[in-house]
């Protein structure tokens, strides 16, 4: 089972599940539409450092908790709470994964990831990324994207708390129809954080290593 506490991380890291290319379907988007979609970049641009509690929940049902980091432009941690000992780290340059059962840890430049697409200096939902449908509910906005160039790798909506906006949820659904989803708690931005927080450190040997 410990092998589902591992999907965000490994997604964070490698990007969508890959299958067969797809060309994606873009919303056909209205003027309110695009004022949303105005919105939600100029948030996730000028929210420069966030720390917040996070509730991980897989296709099957089985859950996982732990604390998420961002520094942006290009820096983030996602730690679980023990017993598990996997961690995400990006440096501004890569995002590390650590498999604490392989005692290995795998990476990837930021660019090809999926952590970029929260990390970039100045957050567009255009060009190399296509949104596919936006969703408004009571006091909630959602905005599903894909990989312009193969919408078959996966789809990623962002969950927004509206009026005033805030990021509250994301969810993946990989090419082979699995859905992980990610809640946010306990919520600050403005955080300060100490300058080696983002560097991969190898737990085995307590000093940073890098690619």
């Amino acid at each position: 089972m410990r092998h589902v506490f591992r999907r965000l991380a490994v997604l964070l890291v490698l990007g969508f599940a890959t299958q067969a290319a797809a060309a994606a379907t873009p919303a056909v988007l209205t003027t309110a539409d695009r004022a949303d979609v105005g919105r939600i970049e100029r948030y996730l641009t000028e929210m420069r450092t966030l720390q917040a509690r996070f509730r991980q929940v897989a296709d099957n049902g089985a859950t996982a908790v732990g604390t998420f980091m961002m520094s942006r432009p290009g820096k983030m941690k996602l730690v679980y709470d023990p017993p598990i000992k996997d961690y995400v780290v990006s440096d501004g340059t890569f995002v590390f994964y650590w498999d604490a059962d392989l005692q290995q840890q795998s990476s990837q430049p930021l660019g090809y990831s999926l952590a970029d697409l929260f990390l970039r200096e100045t957050v567009k939902l255009s060009s190399d990324v296509t949104i596919t449908r936006i969703v408004r509910q009571a006091g909630a906005l959602e905005v599903s994207i894909v990989q312009t160039d193969d919408a078959g790798k996966g789809e990623l909506t962002l969950i927004f708390d509206d009026k005033p906006l805030q990021l509250r949820k994301w969810r993946v659904l990989d090419a082979q129809g699995l859905i992980t989803s990610v809640a946010l708690s306990d919520v600050h931005t403005g955080v300060s954080f100490d300058d080696g927080l983002f560097e991969f450190h190898d737990p085995n040997l307590g000093k940073p290593r890098r690619k």
